[in-house]
């Protein structure tokens, strides 16, 4: 890979959405202009599944720049994770098959549901009184 070349790839869970850049270097994750362990401050458990595809490939050696925006923490990190993974995909045909079995390389589609007029949220009720 050279030195200029990049490949993107598009990432989403819930309401966030994470683009995603990798290219070759020494393992340093960016997400919006600050490091990952920055951005992510608050948990460790975080950080962790955010390396998880380069775990599952055993190699760390790329650079990764993320903007992200939209949804939650837990949201955000789910969204960067596909990214990062299907950018692993697109780079090598080869690591498919294993960011696949690892189910990596799967949307999660559960969205949050709306909210529906005559209802207290999408699907509470006011309560049923018989008489």
């Amino acid at each position: 890979m050279a030195k200029d070349t990049y490949f993107y790839a598009l990432g989403r869970r819930k309401r966030a959405t994470a683009r995603v850049r990798l290219q070759s270097g020494k393992g340093n994750i960016t997400i919006n202009k600050k490091t990952a362990a920055e951005y992510f401050s608050d948990s460790e458990y975080l950080l962790n599944e955010l390396k998880l595809p380069f775990a599952v490939i055993e190699k760390d050696t790329f650079d990764v720049s993320v903007v992200v925006s939209g949804g939650g923490m837990a949201g955000q990190v789910d969204a960067i994770r596909l990214g990062i993974a299907k950018t692993l995909a697109l780079m090598n045909e080869d690591l498919k098959g294993t960011l696949k079995r690892a189910e990596l390389l799967g949307r999660d589609p559960r969205e949050k549901e709306r909210k529906k007029y005559g209802l207290k949220k999408a699907r509470k009720q006011r309560q049923f009184t018989k008489r």
